[in-house]
């Protein structure tokens, strides 16, 4: 399978992996980024051994990305982007989306406890 047709198959699993490994850290960090004119939230997870970058973006108008990053053999870096479905949107925890839309609107990261969520 190609990391093409795992991004655009399987988002769902890469998801629930990435909120996983964000929520079993003893800390959550949502970074607010920013390119042109366009701003996002976003938690990710790097996967050094294997050169790839997992990361669930929210942008306005509640639109959910998922990205996947990746080098090649030739060290090239590739970025997938993949809209999320609500089905897959629900595999985020509600508090962890809330968070995001906090760090969305007042354009500042956040670095929380790990067991935040279990609280909320």
């Amino acid at each position: 399978m190609t990391y093409e047709e795992l991004v655009k198959n399987h988002a769902g699993s890469l998801v629930e992996k990435l909120v996983t490994e964000v929520i079993n850290k003893d800390y959550i960090e949502v970074h607010f980024e920013e390119e042109d004119k366009e701003e996002w939230a976003v938690i990710k997870m790097h996967i050094y051994e294997e050169d790839k970058e997992i990361a669930v973006c929210l942008l306005s108008n509640d639109r959910w990305f998922l990205h996947f990053g990746y080098y090649d053999d030739d060290d090239e870096f590739f970025e997938l982007i993949q809209p999320l479905t609500q089905a897959e949107k629900d595999l985020i925890p509600k508090g962890l989306q809330k968070v995001m839309l906090k760090v969305l609107v007042s354009e500042k990261g956040m670095r929380l406890p790990g067991n935040f969520l279990s609280k909320s």
